[in-house]
């Protein structure tokens, strides 16, 4: 069998002899090996910028760098129990989950992820540790205004569930700020997929929202079954909401059961007047002592009760009868 000859490299005219090192690999297998490494690294950059832009890629970022103002916020009132655990979760376990963020012109804008944002920045005060120090994110990229506020109710939904007050007010003010053309375009853009009636009673509270807004101190407590009744009676009676706002800040409730008895009280229905037994007809077992009123006696003679009633019973008798209790005649 002939011997095969082997083939080396011919110079170009005027280039330098290249003369491979003994065990290195041949040029043409260097340069070949380099373009692959150059393919794979620039598909890298590619997929990784490609990430970036689609939201897939999580981000480290300062906390400084997010403005947690940037949208208007769903959630009213903090569960200072609920943050407290989310706290010690990632005091324990670090963040599991990356918040969501848009970029502006500088820094970032939140969209979601409020209560991750604020337990990071409250363990970072307390501790001054850097692995408290970033935020993880996602950064999205909405076509519009309103895509960023539905990723944020949809967000807030899921996880813990706003109450009906709460969702009114996000759509209340995301109309206001011109996301929406109006309140009803906001209503079915935010809460597309909730049901008509859930939408209906949404709507209810926006009734609420109007005319109590800045009265109520504890407006995501109010119960579903109170709000409607009040969003009824609301509109109703156009005069009941001054009614109610002055009466709330006359009370000044403490917490979100004395509010809501307030609203309770409020909506109750008059008490029927009961009919009259006539100027002189005496209850039961009473006589009359004076015209219009009547004495009765109960209790034995030991401890006797002594019960005064009759239409000629007022403030101005209870007066006059305390007045001579008290001074002992």
């Amino acid at each position: 069998m002939a011997k095969r000859k082997r083939l080396d490299p011919t110079p170009l005219p005027g280039a330098p002899e290249i003369k491979a090192a003994p065990g290195s690999r041949v040029p043409i297998a260097q340069v070949s090996g380099d373009s692959s490494a150059a393919a794979a690294l620039s598909e890298m950059t590619e997929a990784f910028t490609r990430a970036r832009a689609e939201g897939r890629l999580v981000q480290a970022l300062p906390l400084d760098a997010v403005r947690a103002d940037h949208l208007v916020r769903d959630r009213i009132a903090v569960d200072e129990d609920a943050l407290a655990d989310l706290i010690a979760s990632i005091r324990a376990r670090g963040q599991q989950t990356p918040i969501e963020v848009v970029e502006l012109a500088e820094g970032y804008g939140l969209i979601s992820g409020w209560r991750r944002l604020e337990a990071l920045r409250r363990l970072h005060a307390e501790t001054g540790a850097e692995e408290f120090a970033t935020v993880l994110a996602l950064l999205r990229r909405p076509a519009e205004a309103s895509e960023a506020y539905q990723a944020m109710v949809e967000e807030n939904e899921i996880r813990l569930g706003l109450s009906y007050y709460e969702r009114a007010r996000i759509a209340v003010r995301a109309a206001e700020a011109g996301v929406y053309a109006d309140r009803q375009a906001a209503l079915r853009g935010l809460f597309a997929a909730a049901s008509r009636p859930r939408r209906s009673k949404i709507g209810a509270f926006m009734t609420v929202h109007d005319a109590l807004d800045r009265a109520l101190r504890f407006p995501a407590a109010i119960p579903e079954r109170l709000g409607l009744r009040l969003a009824k009676a609301l509109e109703a009676d156009p005069a009941l909401g001054p009614k109610l706002r002055e009466r709330l800040r006359r009370a000044d409730p403490a917490d979100a059961a004395a509010e809501a008895a307030l609203l309770t009280r409020a909506l109750a229905p008059a008490p029927d007047p009961k009919p009259s037994a006539g100027p002189s007809a005496p209850p039961e077992g009473a006589q009359e002592i004076r015209p219009g009123v009547f004495l009765e006696v109960t209790g034995g003679y030991l401890k006797p009760k002594l019960t005064i009633s009759g239409p000629k019973v007022d403030n101005a008798l209870r007066e006059r009868l305390t007045a001579w209790l008290r001074e002992g005649r």
